[in-house]
């Protein structure tokens, strides 16, 4: 009896090392704005530069990315203050609206009140972070950060002071990144790290599930991963580079023929990019492929009706084929449907946004330096 009974103890220990952080798939700032007619002017002062946060040289960048939707709340202080973030693969910072902000974009959000929190210290930095159309700037402080059950003491974030305007349509407070110190801020250690060396998670591990069309479900797990949400085994792939979640892809190809990223490229896996991006000539290339026009503003418009015949893509990840069917990166609107595959400008990099994530469970591994893959279940 003793026997089992250390037995059951141990799994009620092991299921409460996993700490999950549910995301909410809420509308996003294009959808937000096409309700108020305001999508077309917006876009043409805002145009989409995906490969904005990845320019940059020693400041955390951000990009206007229309189509992200998903969000999950953490609290800030004691007692706790709310806020809705972004968990984004592709940055390192944590940092939300302040009290001290009055761009637009902090009056519709929640805003972080330091004088209300008794565990708040403030740092002697500034903070600015470069988006693809304008910045957010502010101050640096430090206070206890719960994310999915996991408090950390004496974490710094930012507090904004001005934010770029199209936050305003964000349905998001803020930003947490889980990409690596290397590109902080500020060299600022990223809530994730703080968790590994305070040894708040089992393993140095995080895993993200983005659920498809159905709303519920989405989630980031801290500490290792949820079975229930992939099938198969894990394919693991060894990082490139530990900045973002950098690996090397060997191809991008339709029915074997190589359509894009010839002769090999890099990609990221990023949470906070919506879509699959990559240098214009390959995307327009691959567009064609997949029998898409590109209107005026750059979206690769398809016939809803053609998808059944569209074909599957396939993404070669360091000898590893990852397929991707046209109902994963075709979306579906009111307005018509579009592909999910976007341009980068010049910029050689590809990123596997959520349209590759929502098809692949993703598992991204700290200490061993590598991103596991599974077949969404």
């Amino acid at each position: 009896m003793m026997k089992w009974l250390v037995v059951l103890a141990a799994l009620v220990a092991f299921a409460e090392c996993l700490h999950k952080m549910p995301l909410i798939k809420g509308k996003s700032a294009r959808q937000t704005l096409k309700e108020k007619g305001l999508w077309e002017e917006y876009r043409k002062t805002h145009p989409y530069n995906p490969a904005a946060k990845f320019y940059s040289s020693g400041t955390e960048s951000m990009t206007n990315d229309a189509d992200l939707s998903y969000y999950g709340t953490i609290s800030i202080g004691t007692p706790p203050q709310s806020f809705s973030v972004i968990f984004d693969t592709g940055s390192s910072n944590l940092w939300v609206p302040s009290v001290y902000c009055n761009s637009t974009a902090c009056e519709n959000h929640n805003q972080f009140n330091p004088s209300q929190s008794s565990t708040f210290q403030w740092g002697n930095q500034s903070l600015s972070i470069q988006y693809g159309t304008g910045s957010m700037t502010g101050f640096l402080g430090s206070d206890t950060v719960e994310v999915g059950g996991i408090s950390v003491a004496n974490q710094v974030f930012g507090l904004s002071q001005t934010e770029a305007s199209f936050m305003t349509y964000m349905q998001a407070d803020g930003i947490l990144g889980l990409a690596f110190q290397s590109i902080a801020s500020d060299n600022v250690v990223p809530v994730f790290n703080t968790m590994i060396t305070e040894g708040l998670v089992s393993e140095p591990i995080f895993s993200v599930y983005l659920s498809g069309n159905s709303e519920q479900g989405s989630e980031v797990v801290f500490g290792g991963t949820d079975s229930t949400h992939y099938t198969g085994t894990i394919t693991w792939i060894p990082l490139s580079s530990a900045t973002y979640w950098q690996i090397n892809m060997d191809s991008v190809t339709i029915n074997g023929q190589t359509v894009a990223c010839s002769g090999g490229c890099q990609a990221i896996i990023d949470t906070g990019t919506s879509l699959i991006v990559g240098p214009t000539t390959d995307i327009n290339n691959l567009n064609s492929w997949v029998g898409a026009s590109t209107d005026q503003s750059g979206d690769a418009i398809v016939n809803c009706q053609n998808i059944p015949s569209m074909p599957d893509v396939t993404f070669t990840l360091n000898g590893n084929a990852f397929t991707v069917p046209a109902s994963a990166y075709v979306s579906q609107s009111s307005s018509g449907c579009m592909t999910g595959f976007g341009q980068g400008g010049t910029m050689q990099l590809w990123i596997l946004g959520d349209v590759f994530i929502r098809e692949y469970y993703a598992v991204f591994n700290a200490q061993t330096q590598n991103i596991g893959l599974a077949k969404s279940a």
